[in-house]
């Protein structure tokens, strides 16, 4: 399938964009306390978010979008915010779905799915099949997900293999542990941003973020705009990624 172009916007967007983003939507809860709501209805804000800066995101050009949507650890939130939570994620797919499909947004998910309530797990697998092979942007929502334990699960994939004599322990490489991750089929994320100011990664994409730009927002994820998008890509295209290298060299190899 053809990849569609990106449609002009009222934004003056930077031509050297992140290939791939990353995003910890952060302070929900805390937006909903400060306007004396429930946490859930920053969740229901937040939802909207997610909404807008999608379709914007495929509209300015970015290949792929991981959205940090519930972690291992929000499990041990109260029982009423998770339900609230599968709630509006089975809302999201029934309600977006077609949107998915008309811009070409592949549906994938990272994480221990198999937690997840039935109802939801259905209504998942249906959307990421209805938009299995799309190309204009893969949306990966990182669900019942943590960093540790993807790593784990990879040591214990790696461990299983060697024990077979499917792997001699000689071969063990960042290849090996990297295709044995979730994420094992895109690119690491050239940039990751958290909103609510807050200034940590939360166990998410540990190793895949080893040479990411880091970028911390102070705006609750409910407040996250375009506009608060946009400037954040325009200081990623401002930065220079060195990967070890000095400045010179880089500038050395762009010439």
């Amino acid at each position: 399938m053809t990849t569609k172009m990106a449609t002009m916007t009222e934004f003056d967007v930077p031509e050297n964009l992140p290939t791939h983003v990353a995003i910890i939507m952060d302070g929900n809860g805390r937006w909903a306390k400060a306007r004396g709501g429930e946490r859930l209805e920053g969740h229901k804000a937040g939802a909207k978010t997610v909404r807008e800066i999608v379709t914007f995101a495929r509209e300015i050009g970015i290949r792929y979008l991981t959205l940090y949507a519930f972690s291992s650890e929000n499990w041990g939130r109260p029982e009423q915010e998770v339900s609230g939570l599968m709630d509006l994620l089975s809302e999201y797919l029934k309600d977006e779905k077609q949107t998915l499909l008309d811009n070409d947004i592949e549906l994938s998910t990272i994480g221990d799915t198999s937690k997840l309530p039935l109802m939801v797990r259905g209504l998942l697998n249906a959307t990421k099949l209805a938009t299995k092979g799309l190309d204009g942007m893969r949306l990966t929502l990182a669900l019942s997900y943590g960093s540790r334990d993807e790593l784990l699960r990879a040591v214990r994939g790696i461990a299983t293999d060697v024990k077979k004599g499917k792997l001699d322990v000689k071969d063990i490489d960042e290849d090996a542990i990297g295709k044995r991750l979730y994420t094992h089929d895109m690119p690491d994320p050239d940039l990751m941003l958290r909103t609510s100011g807050e200034q940590r990664i939360s166990n998410f994409l540990l190793w895949q973020l080893a040479y990411a730009e880091l970028s911390f927002v102070d705006m609750a994820w409910p407040e996250f705009s375009k506009e608060a998008f946009v400037n954040a890509l325009r200081d990623y295209a401002s930065r220079q990624r060195r990967f070890g290298l000095t400045g010179a060299q880089v500038d050395e190899d762009d010439g």
